[in-house]
């Protein structure tokens, strides 16, 4: 029995030093093969145009190098990034604009989109937290035509576009800021159509955005707006008396109005003898 324990013993010290041998060939092939490829040498802002001295040379597992990874930094210089970039992060194609791109926010602007600023302020550009790559919907504050509706208030704020990126507050466009900044200008990404409908919009009154959840992609449809007659109740208002009209011209007629108080019942009355007339009194 001892002797049978003390190769049980043995065979286990030999699977586990095999396991060991096995782990260790495992972990040098993962890092024996090391490539280079090119990384950030700097923190680079979205829409920046790369030089030189923001590329370096960086070893990299080579099973690991992401795709589009560029191994002549050579090859990036005067490409402009699509994102803003982190120091050692590596440079893909994917990251890139085509080449030839310009620098500054027009290379980040896809194909069939134009960009568009609005003047805001703390209150119209919601105290600031409008920042870059956030959505807001974009409300008007106008006056309707009043033509034959008299004169009362036509004030009305309706939502006229939805869920519209902001590409940029002033002129900053760093996605990754959080901190809000209360700038007067807002630049948003639009359609050549939103275009038109926005700048319609602050021709004819007042603009402001509403910030809205980053991950909800719903756009409900636009209602006709707030009127001040319907958030003050007049609508229903003005309706009744109209309603109550023909009631007026069935009012009872001065004859029948005579029969009823004829018809009323009356107070004690007293018989009065008057020579040889008899009258009676009613009080």
């Amino acid at each position: 029995m001892r002797s049978r324990g003390l190769l049980m013993l043995f065979i286990a010290a030999l699977a586990g030093l095999a396991a060991v041998i096995m782990a260790a060939r495992w972990m040098q092939n993962q890092g024996g093969e090391q490539g280079r490829i090119a990384v950030a040498n700097a923190d680079i802002e979205l829409g920046g145009r790369i030089s030189a001295e923001m590329v370096r040379m960086a070893d990299w597992p080579q099973g690991s190098v992401p795709a589009g990874a560029f191994d002549d930094p050579k090859q990036l210089e005067g490409r402009v990034l699509l994102v803003s970039m982190q120091r050692g992060e590596p440079l893909t194609e994917g990251r890139l604009a085509p080449v030839g791109t310009k620098g500054g926010l027009s290379a980040v602007v896809p194909q069939g989109k134009r960009a568009m600023t609005v003047r805001v302020n703390d209150v119209v550009g919601v105290a600031g937290f409008a920042l870059p790559g956030t959505y807001v919907d974009v409300m008007v504050n106008t006056q309707e035509d009043s033509a034959g509706r008299g004169d009362r208030d036509h004030s009305i704020s309706k939502i006229v576009l939805e869920r519209i990126l902001v590409l940029a507050v002033a002129q900053e466009a760093d996605r990754d800021a959080t901190k809000p900044k209360v700038v007067n200008a807002v630049t948003l990404e639009v359609r050549p159509d939103e275009a038109e409908l926005l700048d319609l919009a602050r021709s004819v009154g007042t603009l402001s955005l509403v910030l809205r959840n980053q991950t909800d992609p719903k756009t409900e449809t636009a209602g006709s707006g707030a009127t001040k007659a319907a958030m003050l109740g007049l609508t229903r208002a003005v309706a009744e008396p109209a309603a109550s009209a023909p009631a007026r011209k069935a009012a009872p007629r001065p004859v029948a109005a005579a029969a009823a108080v004829a018809a009323a019942p009356r107070g004690p009355c007293v018989e009065l003898i008057r020579g040889m007339n008899k009258v009676t009194e009613c009080f």
